[in-house]
């Protein structure tokens, strides 16, 4: 049986699916969305279901692909016959944004993955990899009782693990933008970003903040979000 879709729409105008990151809660994304809501009929996806009483029940380790698959099936509802709408996924949720835009370009105006952490990409993957997930888990994983009240152990202990695996593919359909924040310059994911541009052949472009600046400057983001996408 197909999982029900967990979702919310805001605004007016160009469809506009936002794809959170972490455990794909939007905790924290209103200020952004209120402001993109000016320009955009703004889709917020959460996959999980994390901020619609799906929080506390059990879940499995998560597959990039069923991310892009659900975003797919959200666009078809809410998309007109024919139409297609614009993509932001920020950290997790732009993996998810890559493989989504690989896997159905047909629905899709424009793409921007925002810090995707793929970060086998790099010369030192592996090793990256691993420091990344020792860095965010402090060496241990979080415990049941932990993922049952937090979407962050979600993300923890389901979500980073198989995620940083993911390799987008090599020169995928046209319509992406890779973005970093401009204060993550010489970190790990600033680089990650540039790789996966240059791996997919996408344009690269920076953001106002780091790797939380849509929570950070959810305003600045959101204009320089809507400037990236309007031409497109």
């Amino acid at each position: 049986m197909t999982e029900p879709l967990h979702y919310d729409v805001t605004g007016s105008g160009p469809v506009l699916l936002l794809m959170p990151g972490g455990a794909g809660h939007p905790m924290g994304l209103g200020p952004m969305t209120d402001r993109l809501a000016e320009r955009f009929t703004v889709v917020t996806y959460d996959p999980l279901g994390l901020a619609h009483g799906r929080l506390g029940r059990p879940v499995p380790d998560q597959r990039v692909t069923d991310w892009s698959e659900g975003a797919h099936r959200v666009l078809q509802e809410v998309l007109p016959a024919g139409d297609s709408g614009y993509v932001f996924g920020t950290s997790s949720g732009g993996i998810a944004a890559l493989d989504l835009r690989a896997r159905h370009p047909e629905r899709l105006r424009h793409v921007v993955a925002h810090e995707p952490p793929c970060v086998t990409l790099l010369p030192d993957g592996a090793q990256q990899r691993a420091d990344l997930i020792r860095q965010l888990t402090g060496g241990r994983l979080p415990s049941a009782e932990e993922e049952s009240t937090s979407p962050m152990a979600v993300f923890l202990a389901r979500v980073l693990g198989p995620f940083t695996t993911y390799t987008p593919p090599f020169s995928a359909p046209a319509g992406l933008t890779v973005a970093a924040g401009a204060d993550s310059r010489g970190q790990v994911l600033h680089r990650t970003a540039e790789s996966v541009a240059r791996h997919t052949g996408s344009p690269f472009t920076e953001f106002p903040g780091g790797h939380l600046g849509t929570l950070e400057h959810p305003v600045a983001c959101a204009d320089r979000l809507a400037e990236t996408l309007l031409p497109h």
